[in-house]
């Protein structure tokens, strides 16, 4: 295990956003975290669990020692009549691991290529993207206590996924009982556990996730109704690449909104104010709008506030376009939060971790 103190994270978060830790430690095995546990200084002070930085805001420097998880591996567990079982370590890159999967011949996670970040961090945002969240090729994780030490291991069910939502970014009180974990008292794991690997279920046989307009443009282009696990990663490639910024050019976490859940009644109002607005129906009844059609209809595809800007391409992101500050990343965000909430009445909810 390394310990350093005094490190920049500007390499380590994707909005390249200038700050320190006062004190970060590499994460490269489960015995990494249980002797930063035992130590008398490290083990009781406060902690921040760093993957890829690709769903965080700095704010200022970091004072919580900040664990760098370099847990890696990837490999094949069991395959059954129904599935791939696969695992990876937490520390693997997540679009890494996708086209492992596809190279090893383990279809099913394709439709969520190229998302930025790490395998650990995915559970903890239940990632998604074009028809298929993580949860639904989740099978289940190892994480450690970072209370107690202790290894524990949660299914879909205990993870309690949601919408780009899960145990993990809900505190204590706020997630499953201890019944629901089998013994494991937590209430809420957020700041209190480190994921060390995660498995994935990838179904047997491989059917295609299809149905979003621009894999469906895809298919119209190539003439092609029945794409292949390794076409469908190609072109959602392509389609993100055309849309969203490259991190590695231009700072950025990604979309920075959820998309909004609104009721039908809510949604026929809107339409009847907006009737271009761009949303799609749930299956429970209720509808799902597009915050990116809903901050460009309020003017701020491109504006800027001091160096951080909405992209030009897609108003569901915010860019550093140099410079920037946390601060003006998050007094951007408020202001089209402003502006969304006084036109549709509907309240943007973030999605990165603010430090």
């Amino acid at each position: 295990m390394l310990v350093e103190k005094n490190v920049p994270l500007q390499a380590f978060n994707t909005f390249h956003i200038v700050a320190k830790a006062h004190t970060l430690a590499r994460i490269a095995t489960e015995a990494d975290v249980l002797a930063l546990l035992e130590h008398p200084e490290w083990g009781v002070c406060p902690k921040l669990v760093l993957g890829g930085g690709s769903n965080i805001v700095l704010t200022g420097d970091v004072k919580p020692l900040v664990l760098k998880v370099e847990v890696m591996g990837r490999r094949l567990l069991h395959e059954t009549a129904k599935a791939y079982v696969v695992e990876a370590g937490a520390g693997e890159s997540w679009h890494d691991f996708v086209t492992w999967t596809l190279q090893q011949g383990y279809p099913g996670l394709e439709n969520m290529a190229l998302i930025p970040g790490t395998v650990g961090a995915s559970p903890v945002q239940n990632v998604g993207a074009y028809g298929v969240e993580l949860q639904d090729r989740f099978e289940s994780l190892d994480a450690v206590d970072l209370q107690t030490g202790k290894v524990f291991t949660l299914n879909a069910a205990q993870c309690a996924f949601g919408y780009r939502d899960s145990i993990f970014k809900h505190g204590p009180g706020t997630g499953l009982t201890d019944a629901d974990l089998a013994g494991h008292r937590a209430l809420g794991l957020k700041d209190r556990a480190l994921i060390l690997r995660v498995r994935f279920s990838l179904p047997k046989p491989w059917k295609a996730v299809l149905g979003y307009a621009d894999i469906e443009k895809k298919m119209a282009e190539h003439g092609c109704t029945q794409p292949s696990a390794q076409q469908i990663f190609d072109w959602v490639c392509e389609i993100r690449r055309a849309k969203l910024p490259d991190p590695q050019v231009i700072g950025n976490a990604g979309s920075f909104f959820k998309n909004p859940t609104v009721t039908a009644e809510q949604c026929a109002d809107i339409i009847a104010r907006d009737p271009k607005v761009v949303h799609y129906r749930l299956a429970d009844g209720s509808v799902k709008l597009a915050a990116g059609w809903l901050i460009d209809s309020c003017g701020w595809r491109g504006k800027t506030v001091g160096q951080a800007g909405v992209y030009e391409k897609q108003a569901l992101v915010l860019v550093n376009r140099g410079g920037a500050t946390g601060g003006e990343v998050m007094t951007l965000a408020k202001a089209i939060q402003t502006s969304v909430y006084e036109r549709f009445g509907i309240v943007l909810e973030p999605e990165p971790v603010v430090v």
